[in-house]
């Protein structure tokens, strides 16, 4: 069965190097952007260049209408799903204590970070499940570590929504294991990619990454590697499990 897979937030970072990795091992591959078309365009020309099938699809996943069109447009141009990457995320601007926070950046941060979640998973399992005429599938959502340690003095309401799809991740995969679809998450660490400087710390990887326990910063691609391990029939018996992939910080 050829797979077919939806990768939210594909433009850039982790969803970039999952999109690249899938496709040059034969996947067909929806790269999902919301504003960044020129940079979704071009991990579809990587991705054609492996001699995979990609096509770039705008969509902004915190609108629950634009979720529902992406998911048909995925339908239309390759077919049955068999996987989704629950990429898309933000960890917002500049760093914020608890007593800085303000309603709308709270309600934005979990619109984006774990109502994506749902409502993509939602749409996923429709197609997929056995219950449903599905053939099965596979979802893996992009946690991060701070689900863990609460991001104190930085991103609380980020580490708050992450803790939120770690606990999605883990009822979805009760609900859905019998009719076919596994769900499993990655919990990255510090990762190089360009998260650090949207954020108003461009300086993060090189004043932080010597610190983890095994002496560096992770790449987009060795996070990757952890989500394509997860669709993949290689792990067909783990559903429910979240992989960190933190370089020993914990």
């Amino acid at each position: 069965m050829r797979e077919v897979v939806i990768i939210t937030g594909a433009s850039r970072g982790i969803g970039a190097a999952t999109a690249r990795l899938l496709g040059a091992r034969g996947a067909d591959v929806i790269v999902n952007y919301r504003t960044e078309a020129a940079a979704a365009e071009a991990v579809v020309n990587d991705v054609r260049s492996a001699g995979g099938r990609a096509e770039a699809v705008a969509a902004d996943v915190s609108v629950e209408a634009d979720v529902v069109r992406l998911f048909a447009e995925a339908d239309r141009l390759f077919g049955p799903l068999t996987g989704l990457v629950n990429n898309a995320g933000t960890v917002g601007a500049g760093t914020r204590r608890i007593e800085e926070l303000e309603f709308d950046t709270i309600m934005a941060m979990l619109r984006i970070n774990v109502a994506s979640v749902l409502l993509c998973s939602r749409e996923a399992v429709k197609r997929m499940s056995k219950k449903h005429g599905g053939r099965g599938g596979s979802i893996v959502n992009v946690s991060s570590l701070g689900a863990l340690t609460g991001s104190p003095f930085a991103y609380i309401d980020y580490a708050a929504a992450k803790g939120a799809v770690d606990t999605a991740t883990v009822g979805t995969a009760a609900e859905v294991a019998k009719y076919g679809i596994r769900v499993n998450g990655v919990r990255p660490g510090m990762i190089d990619t360009e998260i650090h400087a949207r954020a108003g710390m461009p300086e993060r990887i090189a004043k932080f990454g010597s610190t983890m326990p095994i002496g560096r910063a992770g790449t987009a691609s060795e996070v990757a590697e952890a989500v394509a391990w997860l669709l993949s029939e290689r792990a067909s018996y783990v559903t429910g499990t979240i992989v960190n992939v933190s370089g020993g910080m914990r």
